[in-house]
């Protein structure tokens, strides 16, 4: 092992233990979705956004706020309804009449964490109102155009059991996100303990561990993380498989109408480097992107009326590519 691959290891150990006490932090109030708490620290550390995707009642909303209140960084929740506007979320211009000129009003986006709470009770244009901000970190309103200050993060939930009254995201929207994250029940020892917890008054704070200059700087040493060629040519071997999957010998040709963007490729690289940061290694394994292939690729993977009429899910499909193509 090369010189340069022993300091990354040093430094991804030191980090790995700072966002081991935060993972410990946000355990002191979820209980269990052990999983779900690391993959929101991975899209923190790849400086990604999050879509969760729960029944209600899973602590989507607790959990998300947790996090914000273990790091030092301004928050703010966006309960998503049919009457809201572009404008409610982004800010405007409002006239005042004794200079008589306009003045910008910024909107609640304007922070360092937004959770946009049942994201698909509010209709497109709304939604569409966080797309400038997640992708160009920036906002528009009525020629000027405002920078976000960093970090910045849209943590997103919806409830997948309604359709009365809610608006499928756009294609353009789903792909800004990171992750789909999906939050499944808890275990019958995990319901127990929830009991436990929150009937018989004990109430748990959580400390600021994180300052949002520590967290910029694991962004950074994020992108520094060694990925070999051959990690590389296997992320675009996974991608190009869910595009061409005749190419590679796979018969799920009829299953897919859209492969993944080349967004997914480089989801799939940085997301992999932050989970080999949280495991205290400074380089990527395969197995570090096998973790997290099935968050970055199931909302990018569009299926035809064929699959779903056999009822195949994205997750079954990731899974056959990823038996098919040949780990380094």
């Amino acid at each position: 092992m090369n010189k340069e691959i022993q300091v990354l290891n040093k430094w991804a150990e030191i980090y790995s233990e700072k966002m081991r006490e935060v993972h410990a932090e946000i355990s002191k109030v979820i209980v269990g979705q052990e999983k779900i708490i690391e993959k929101l620290l991975i899209a923190l550390i790849s400086d990604g956004h999050v879509l969760v995707e729960g029944v209600p009642g899973l602590a989507k909303t607790l959990m998300i706020r947790t996090l914000s209140k273990c790091l030092t960084c301004g928050f703010v929740r966006l309960q998503f309804t049919p009457d809201l506007l572009p404008a409610d979320i982004t800010g405007t211009k409002i006239y005042n009449h004794k200079d008589i000129s306009f003045k910008t009003v910024k909107g609640p986006i304007f922070t360092n964490f937004v959770l946009a709470d049942e994201i698909n009770r509010a209709p497109p244009k709304v939604q569409s109102a966080l797309l400038e901000a997640m992708q160009e970190k920036q906002v528009s309103i009525q020629g000027d155009t405002i920078p976000i200050r960093k970090p910045f993060m849209v943590l997103a939930t919806q409830n997948p059991i309604e359709s009365e009254g809610t608006y499928n995201l756009p294609e353009a929207q789903v792909d800004r996100f990171m992750f789909k994250i999906l939050i499944d029940y808890p275990t019958k020892e995990n319901e127990i303990e929830i009991i436990k917890r929150f009937t018989e008054g004990l109430s748990h704070s959580v400390s600021k561990l994180l300052s949002s200059e520590q967290i910029l700087e694991m962004q950074q040493f994020n992108q520094r993380i060694y990925a070999d060629g051959k990690i590389k040519e296997y992320v675009a071997e996974i991608v190009d498989a869910s595009r061409h999957p005749e190419r590679y010998g796979l018969d799920i040709n009829g299953y897919i109408e859209y492969g993944a963007s080349p967004r997914a490729s480089l989801w799939l690289i940085l997301a992999a480097k932050a989970h080999a940061m949280i495991n205290g290694r400074g380089y990527v394994k395969p197995e570090d992107v096998k973790a997290i292939a099935y968050d970055v690729l199931r909302h990018r993977i569009l299926l035809t009326y064929e699959a779903e009429a056999e009822q195949k899910t994205s997750d079954e499909i990731i899974q056959k590519i990823l038996e098919k193509i040949k780990v380094p």
